[in-house]
């Protein structure tokens, strides 16, 4: 569900090429369709082969972009981007995509840099006043940099590209080309699709079903991808090794896009599915938290032959709220977006399946409303592993100390979210349910692994009870401290 205990995406990208000659309204679909990934601000730059034109704005991509702005954004080349801000706040000048003061070339970025020692050190050796940049605007300034010596986009972005400590899945044009590229692990998506003649580019597949783009393949880690009058040219500028973010599959991306070559829908039912048989609770229904969690709850529920029923309705027509500065107005907001079916809830035994679990004061205040509603019962199901590290990779999650399951027990959980009982995903089960190996991921918020240098952040995290250990042959030392800590599900962090 989107409310505020929920981690968020910092931002959405696409790019096309040569598909239409209002390249805008492309990127306009593909941003709308991509909305939960950035909800903060909105913008769109254009190039019609003479002029670089840009437009961005606060707010959700219905509320910012009018037919007559889109008009004003001409040419057969655009990139978009939506935003959530985490980096350099809530600023006008860090909107994107990021366009140089020759406009010469235009820059949007999906990721994080945790560590910008060499591009400040860069940059201010180039004289390059960084004082106001965030990590996005350091990566266009030492691209801009190397364009005004005289290279042209792609070479540029080479010659930065060695300088880019984090993670990044990025597009940037000119005004004859479209570039897009992934840091080395793949952490988060980008692919290409053809359209028309020509090439789009995004965060998610779900983009190109909007515009009835056809999927080609994933961005590779590593890779650059140069689309221009010729076609598309793949240059690789690091040894790539995919580590995906697997809360992808757990809750970013929609349900209707492919990661990896699999469906984020059908990998969510097979959480359910495995949920289920790790915790085969027994209940009257079982009730998902809209929206994420509908299809982890439809495999719980076929998985147990407990029936599924929409107990929680989402008021639809409510845009995102930013975060409220108390706990009475975040829970006047969570009134406002759910609404219990009481004739459903009453008297019933309720297995409540949600994806995963932050702070813990939503998913508590949703376990009262159920309550107050009539339930019997509430049962806590997670289709994911505790959530017990920060990310630094793209995501707004917060400090470790405000994540609960770093600082309680499953059992002290439980007693906190007023629930009659609480069980998570074993990691081992989260990542079967992919049907993909271990090796292609990260998880960083589970296990603490960080696959990508953190840097000085690094030091504070604090590792539960010892150093992370994804190791397949630590599993059974894992199984053990299960049965006797009850600390957190079968989570080989916890070794």
């Amino acid at each position: 569900m989107h409310i505020e205990d929920k981690l968020k995406e910092k931002c959405a990208v696409v790019g096309t090429y040569g598909a239409s000659t209002e390249a805008s309204r492309l990127a306009y679909y593909s941003l709308w369709t991509l909305q939960h990934r950035g909800q903060e601000s909105s913008g769109i730059a254009t190039s019609d082969g003479e002029d670089i034109y840009n437009f961005a704005d606060f707010g959700l991509v219905a509320n910012v972009y009018r037919d007559e702005d889109l008009s004003e954004l001409p040419g057969h080349i655009a990139i978009g981007h939506n935003r959530y801000s985490t980096s350099g706040g809530r600023d006008a000048i860090y909107n994107q995509p990021l366009v140089n003061r020759a406009r010469s070339f235009a820059f949007a970025h999906n990721g994080n840099l945790p560590i910008t020692d060499k591009l400040e050190t860069f940059l201010t050796s180039k004289e390059v006043d960084v004082d106001k940049l965030n990590d996005s605007g350091m990566m266009a300034a030492a691209i801009d940099y190397h364009m005004q010596a005289g290279s042209n986009l792609p070479q540029a972005i080479k010659l930065a590209y060695p300088l880019f400590q984090g993670v990044f899945s990025s597009v940037a044009m000119d005004k004859d080309c479209l570039v897009a590229f992934r840091d080395r692990n793949g952490i988060r998506p980008l692919s290409v699709a053809k359209l028309d003649g020509g090439y789009v580019v995004a965060s998610e597949t779900s983009a190109f079903e909007t515009i009835g783009a056809e999927f080609l393949r994933d961005v590779l880690p590593g890779e650059m991808i140069v689309i221009d009058k010729d076609g598309l040219h793949a240059h690789q500028l690091a040894k790539g090794e995919q580590k995906l973010d697997i809360f992808e599959f757990v809750y970013f991306a929609r349900p209707d896009s492919i990661l990896l070559g699999k469906s984020v829908s059908q990998v969510r039912i097979n959480m359910g599915r495995q949920l289920a048989k790790e915790y085969p609770v027994k209940g009257d229904i079982v009730v998902p938290v809209p929206d994420s969690s509908i299809p982890s709850a439809l495999g719980y529920s076929k998985k147990s032959g407990i029936p599924l029923e929409l107990g929680l309705v989402k008021n639809r027509y409510i845009n995102r709220t930013f975060i409220r500065p108390t706990d009475e107005l975040r829970r006047r907001d969570l009134m406002m977006k759910l609404n219990p079916v009481v004739e459903l809830l009453k008297g019933k035994d309720v297995i409540l399946v949600d994806d995963s679990i932050v702070r813990g004061t939503t998913l508590k205040q949703v376990v009262v409303m159920l309550k107050k509603a009539g339930a019997k019962k509430v049962h806590l199901m997670i289709s994911s592993p505790p959530v017990m590290y920060p990310d630094f990779y793209g995501i707004n999650t917060p400090s470790q100390s405000d994540l609960i399951a770093s600082r309680m027990s499953i059992p002290e959980i439980c007693k906190h979210m007023g629930a009659d009982s609480l069980n998570y995903l074993s990691y081992d089960g989260m990542i079967k349910a992919t049907e993909l190996p271990e090796r292609l991921f990260c998880t960083s918020c589970f296990n603490g692994v960080y696959p990508i240098p953190i840097g000085k952040r690094a030091e504070g995290i604090s590792y539960i009870n010892s150093r992370p250990v994804v190791k397949k042959s630590r599993q059974s030392k894992a199984q053990n401290y299960k049965k006797n800590s009850k600390l957190a599900s079968s989570v080989e962090v916890l070794v």
